[in-house]
């Protein structure tokens, strides 16, 4: 991988098992459980599902906003100081990217922090929403006890049936996390500026995801049509594998922390 990477400079695509050294668990690693994201379509159509998610996320964000980066992070953010990652593009929700430093970044799916109302576009941060939900769900955090964290700011909660979730205080609309669901299309402006950055570079990197989904495969195909390098960072295999130059099967932290020495 440093022969890869040697004199060029480059986009790194990250995904959550860039965070699992933070305490955020991913969905697909070898040994993640399996998990049943919920879809744009479930969250929109039916209460039950959006009260399900409201509870376990009113729970789960606790947690995400005490995370803090890890090395993996902060060795992106030096290498971009030093001028050989040109950004990331990552498809976490957990904006620790931003917190290790790294200037340009692009959030593919947006971040757990923002909440958006379906109805009238309104923005609030999801500090506020929490302060509506305690208020309307005064015991419930302190009833569910000790949870299992799962990816995206989600708790592992069974019983959500009491849980009551919070409407938009400006025009009574739906509130919706300013994240892009299973089911959604990422904006067309943020796909965009993500080619033009790969775009920009001589390689493209990509860690701690296994590139299932397309919105970040397509740049790893993107890459290879371009003629441009991919070197692929993970534990487990990817299907961006046939695509890559080289594929380092191991941990991103360790293996980032280590690109971050050699190369100068």
């Amino acid at each position: 991988m440093v022969e890869l990477l040697a004199g060029k400079k480059f986009a790194v695509l990250t995904g959550a098992g860039v965070s699992t050294d933070s305490g955020i668990p991913d969905y697909r690693g070898p040994d993640s459980p399996p998990r049943t994201p919920m879809t744009y379509q479930q969250f929109v159509s039916d209460e039950g599902f959006r009260r399900h998610y409201w509870a376990r996320n009113h729970v789960g964000w606790r947690h995400m906003r005490t995370t803090v980066p890890n090395a993996g992070h902060r060795a992106l953010a030096e290498l971009e100081e030093r001028g050989i990652v040109l950004g990331v593009i990552t498809q976490n929700v957990d904006l620790l990217h931003e917190r290790a430093g790294s200037k340009r970044v692009i959030d593919l799916h947006g971040h757990y922090n923002e909440v958006k109302c379906l109805n009238c576009g309104t923005l609030f941060t999801r500090a506020q929403v929490h302060e509506r939900l305690d208020a309307l769900n005064p015991r419930f955090t302190a009833d569910v006890g000790d949870v299992e964290i799962a990816p995206d700011a989600d708790a592992v909660i069974a019983a959500t049936e009491s849980f009551v979730i919070a409407d938009c205080p400006v025009c009574g609309g739906m509130l919706k996390p300013n994240i892009v669901y299973f089911g959604e299309n990422v904006p067309k402006e943020r796909v965009h500026a993500a080619f033009e950055l790969v775009d920009a570079g001589q390689a493209l990197l990509v860690a701690g995801t296994s590139l299932t989904v397309m919105s970040g495969l397509r740049f790893v195909r993107h890459a290879h049509r371009e003629g441009m390098p991919v070197g692929i960072v993970n534990r487990g295999t990817t299907r961006g594998d046939p695509l890559a130059a080289v594929k380092v099967d191991g941990g991103a932290s360790e293996t980032l922390v280590a690109l971050t020495r050699s190369l100068g």
